[in-house]
């Protein structure tokens, strides 16, 4: 029997936050830059989509002009796909996937929404998002109870996520990404853009309370080690970018080893240089 991935996120908690973002007004500048990223990225592909899956709101109305007809679906119970059908030429997803417990297991789903050499494209906070909030908190706790809790969800890097793609199937895969430092006048604003985004604490295993003297703490971390002079603090947001294809016959398919015909250092008009005898970078 396989075993199921652990259960990091509370989907209860999350659909609550959601719920609550979509009441809220507030600038979501991140979901803004978000959609602009993935339609540069969709830029150069020249073709036109026919059916088009969105995985969330902001992908199907930031996409529209791209598909002739749109779809959207949600991950429901077991986070299963509940879409309408299969075979679609484009799947799309803005700032959602990073809050799955089984990430693998939804990019193969969706691997397998697309028709033969249709394309994924979707944006999702990864990296270094959030450190300075849980290098903070983890200093506020220690400081007042002694120990930490998960206060900010675990991100994954980049080459992690271009692992996934390869490990769900997709074709050509690709994952880059795109690094904003914000500066806020002051915590409160980070932490309504949090509530607006439907980004605030759904770990499984997260703590109910946090005590005046923790955030306090906190606080006084985050102010000493990433205020500016001016007395804005920084906050660090790493938007992955991941385009995948289904494979097809007619994709190109990588040479077999030994086949090149030029060697690298000709093409790149290096010199090369054996390997005990290779220059050390400049320190």
């Amino acid at each position: 029997m396989m075993e199921r991935p652990p259960r990091i996120f509370d989907s209860h908690a999350q659909a609550l936050h959601r719920a609550r973002a979509a009441r809220m007004a507030g600038e979501r500048f991140l979901v803004r830059e978000a959609v602009e990223g993935v339609r540069a990225r969709l830029a150069p592909v020249n073709r036109a989509f026919a059916t088009a899956l969105a995985l969330d709101g902001d992908a199907a109305a930031g996409f529209q002009d791209l598909a002739a007809v749109w779809n959207t679906a949600s991950f429901g119970a077991g986070e299963r796909l509940e879409a309408a059908s299969d075979g679609y030429d484009l799947v799309a997803s803005v700032l959602a996937l990073h809050g799955f417990n089984d990430l693998p297991g939804v990019l193969l789903q969706i691997r397998r929404a697309l028709k033969p050499d249709g394309l994924f494209v979707a944006a999702l906070f990864g990296g270094a998002t959030l450190t300075e909030l849980r290098e903070s908190f983890a200093s506020g706790e220690v400081a007042t109870v002694g120990g930490v809790s998960p206060r900010v969800a675990p991100m994954a890097d980049v080459r992690e996520l271009g692992g996934l793609l390869q490990r769900a199937g997709f074709a050509l895969p690709v994952a880059d990404v795109e690094r904003t430092i914000v500066r806020y006048r002051e915590f409160a604003t980070l932490a309504n853009d949090l509530r607006v985004m439907g980004e605030t604490n759904a770990l499984t295993a997260r703590q109910r309370r946090l005590s005046r003297a923790t955030l306090a703490a906190a606080l006084a971390h985050y102010e000493a080690r990433y205020g500016d002079e001016d007395g804005r603090l920084r906050a660090t947001f790493d938007i992955v970018y991941l385009t995948g294809w289904a494979p097809h016959e007619s994709q190109p398919k990588p040479l077999p080893p030994g086949s090149a015909k030029t060697r690298l250092a000709d093409a790149l008009g290096t010199v090369e240089h054996s390997a005990g005898d290779k220059a050390s970078p400049r320190r």
